[in-house]
């Protein structure tokens, strides 16, 4: 089996929370990444969005385009405005090669909003869940025949992100619709990581490897204190510096023959976790995981 290492650049800026980034270029960060052994990187605020432009910069470094996040808002919003609205990453992503767009459901979502508390999340009904889940499909499939297929991220602070929601979602969706795993997002809802594996891995596209801290997220408030007051206080960090066991986790996904990208996302805060250094942990422990299940990691 084989499987390719990737890393999103939130470890070195982070999108929602300026206060959170390094001060450093793409070429530096794609130079650390590629220093960290890493051979892929999800987009960011910093990515020039022309393959004409992108592309000679990602060659230098030897990283590709493993996927990026696309703020989607068809819970609340109209297909064909969504179909708009996707279009231009859509076309990059098709000319960059990159396996998937990772949606994000943003509508309603507080994941952004430092004021909100976690226990204020958006809840759905199971009727609404089904409606969406529709939607979704029809998303997916549009996406898929235009040559981009989606992922799904579940996420904590939006309209899906518990173990329950997400089984909702899926039993309320086709096939069209991919599923993007995140174990940290699922470990913070309180989900049994290796379960939703079991459940839902037919679906399952691609991996998000974010760790997270227990220790941190157990003495949370959540009727106070938010998605982004979690991030700030350390909740996630990189395979091999947190709670989770990637050995037992990457083993499950090979039981099933998961062939894809594993992809680093862990947004910290880069002064108290130097982004290089954590780069090198999160990647060292990969390759150990990896070696464990049997995974050849493609260069």
């Amino acid at each position: 089996m084989k499987a390719k290492l990737g890393i999103a650049p939130i470890a070195w800026w982070n999108d929602d929370l300026a206060e959170l980034s390094d001060d450093v270029s793409l070429e530096e960060c794609l130079r650390q990444a590629s220093v960290a052994g890493f051979t892929g990187m999800e987009t960011g605020r910093r990515f020039p969005m022309k393959m004409g432009e992108l592309g000679p910069i990602l060659a230098r470094y030897g990283i590709s385009v493993c996927g990026g996040w696309f703020s989607g808002l068809l819970l609340e919003g109209d297909i064909e405005q969504e179909k708009d609205r996707v279009r231009a990453q859509l076309d990059f992503f098709i000319a960059a090669k990159a396996p998937c767009i990772v949606y994000g459901e943003t509508a309603r979502s507080i994941q952004g909003v430092r004021a909100a508390p976690l226990a204020t999340k958006p809840r759905l009904s199971e009727d609404e869940i089904k409606v969406y889940g529709r939607k979704m499909t029809s998303f997916a499939e549009w996406c898929a025949d235009q040559g981009m297929p989606l992922s799904y991220h579940h996420h904590m602070a939006a309209a899906i992100e518990t173990e329950p929601e997400l089984d909702l979602l899926m039993a309320n969706s086709g096939e069209a619709l991919p599923l993007l795993f995140d174990a940290g997002h699922m470990a913070f809802a309180g989900g049994d990581v290796l379960r939703v594996i079991d459940k839902h891995h037919k679906r399952i596209s691609h991996v998000h490897t974010k760790d997270v801290r227990l220790s941190v997220i157990e003495k949370l408030d959540r009727t106070r204190e938010s998605f982004l007051d979690a991030v700030v206080k350390g909740a996630f960090t990189v395979p091999g510096d947190g709670s989770l066991d990637f050995a037992t986790i990457v083993q499950r996904f090979a039981s099933y023959g998961y062939e894809g990208w594993f992809v680093v996302e862990a947004e910290q805060d880069p002064k108290r976790s130097p982004p290089l250094e954590m780069a090198k942990k999160g990647h060292a422990e990969l390759m150990r995981v990896m070696a464990l299940a049997g995974y050849e990691v493609v260069k």
